[in-house]
């Protein structure tokens, strides 16, 4: 399956804006052999990452004169930034390392939401396909996560250390990721971000794969891989919160989403139901009264 120019240029911004680990990648390679130049490029670490930051940003708009491909490249250098970022943060010590972690995870996961997008179902893709802009609540849950991140580490250190529980929760978002990015594939070009009201021609029911165990596992997978982002961060308050909040906004969507796929496939999609479960915790979708 060919990969289409928008997710070549993603591709290439995310690696570019990425490559800002390289600095103080450098900076630890360099302090063996010369001290000295490890101490300059300390003490101006953040100048030169700024410019490093500065100096894609001002290329990228360079060479994209149209907008459309201009804002793929700048929310993929973006999230390649963030992403780079996060590597080099996973380098310190480990209290705050975890940081680093969780900031890699949710990278790779914005930027492969659209990559995803751009091979298996192009007809659907724009850069809303980034799911940056999902929503005011989605942007102020990880705003929480990130200030009780920071108030513990502040205040008590020492419970942003079990590294176990952090790993736990990367293997957590890790496994929701595939299962995701698995049912997309396999979902092809009936899959989209956004509930679709009118059926489409090429709209058919998928039932094999990973749906053939689930109904909705794009949605189980998301649904994990958000509650692993907080035990990562080690957010007992946040990982509660996550879990009624994402809970209450999938019980909804799947509601929502079942009533129209019943009215698109009928009592193709109400056997479907009998046959098999949503596998997301207590919701059971959509029940057609008869």
């Amino acid at each position: 399956m060919a990969l289409p120019s928008e997710g070549w240029l993603s591709l290439r911004w995310f690696l570019q804006g990425a490559g800002i680990v390289i600095v103080p990648l450098l900076h630890k390679l360099v302090r063996v052999s010369d001290p000295a130049v490890a101490d300059v490029l300390y003490n101006y670490l953040f100048v030169i990452c700024g410019a490093y930051v500065t100096v894609n940003f001002a290329v990228l708009y360079v060479l994209h004169r149209r907008k459309y491909y201009r804002q793929i490249a700048t929310q993929a250098c973006f999230i390649g930034i963030v992403f780079g970022i996060g590597l080099s943060i996973s380098f310190l010590h480990q209290a705050v390392a975890v940081f680093g972690w969780y900031l890699c995870v949710l990278g790779f996961f914005h930027f492969s939401e659209y990559f995803s997008t751009s091979i298996y179902n192009y007809e659907s893709l724009s850069v809303d396909s980034f799911l940056l802009n999902h929503s005011v609540a989605y942007a102020l849950a990880a705003a929480c996560s990130w200030c009780e991140f920071f108030v513990e580490l502040y205040f008590f250190p020492d419970f942003k250390q079990f590294w176990y529980v952090s790993l736990l929760g990367l293997l957590l978002c890790m496994g929701g990721e595939v299962l995701r990015k698995v049912s997309m594939l396999t979902a092809g070009r009936s899959f989209n971000h956004y509930i679709q009201t009118t059926r489409a021609r090429d709209h058919i029911l998928v039932t094999h794969g990973v749906y053939g165990w689930s109904r909705h596992p794009s949605y189980v997978g998301w649904f994990y891989w958000s509650l692993g982002t907080q035990i990562i961060l080690c957010n007992p308050f946040c990982f509660i919160a996550y879990t009624v909040t994402s809970w209450r906004f999938f019980n909804e969507r799947v509601v929502d989403e079942e009533i129209t796929l019943l009215n698109f496939f009928g009592e193709e999609y109400l056997n479907y139901q009998q046959r098999v479960g949503t596998k997301l915790p207590f919701i059971t979708g959509y029940k057609m009264e008869l």
